[in-house]
C-alpha cells in the first residue's frame, strides 16, 4: 500500500506541479499516512528561493497549487487505502526543497487495512 501510494503522489506531482520530486517514501501510522517529497524544486522555484521574499513567493504559490489539486490527490489516496480520507495537511521547505503530506483517514491501516 506504502508502494502504490508514492507511485500515486509522484503521478499527481509530475501531472499536476510539472515535475516529479527526486525521491519519495511513504509511511503507513495507524490512521494516518505520511508522505516526505525530497527533490520538488523546479530551477526556477530554487533561484527563487535565494531571497526572503523568494521562499514567501514559493510556499504561497505551491500551497494555493495544491489548494487546487487537493480533491484529486485525496481521492486517489482514498481509493488505495479503502478509507475516507479525514484532513491533508502539507508544508514544503523551500530551503530543503522537501514537502511533506500527512493525511489523516477514517481508520487504523495498520490493524487490517487492504
Amino acid at each position: 500500500m506504502e508502494n502504490a501510494i508514492r507511485n500515486a503522489i509522484i503521478k499527481f506531482e509530475q501531472e499536476f506541479m510539472g515535475r516529479g520530486p527526486d525521491d519519495v517514501r511513504a509511511f503507513i501510522v495507524r490512521d494516518l499516512v505520511v508522505a516526505r517529497l525530497k527533490g520538488v524544486l523546479t530551477p526556477a522555484e530554487r533561484q527563487l528561493a535565494k531571497t526572503p521574499e523568494g521562499v514567501d513567493m514559493v510556499k504561497r504559490l505551491r500551497q494555493n497549487l495544491i489548494a487546487q489539486g487537493r480533491d484529486k490527490l485525496c481521492e486517489q489516496i482514498s481509493e488505495i487505502t479503502g478509507t475516507k480520507i479525514l484532513g491533508v495537511f502539507t508544508d514544503i521547505d523551500v530551503q530543503l526543497g522537501e514537502r511533506v503530506f500527512v493525511f489523516t483517514v477514517d481508520r487504523d491501516l495498520q490493524g487490517g487495512g487492504r
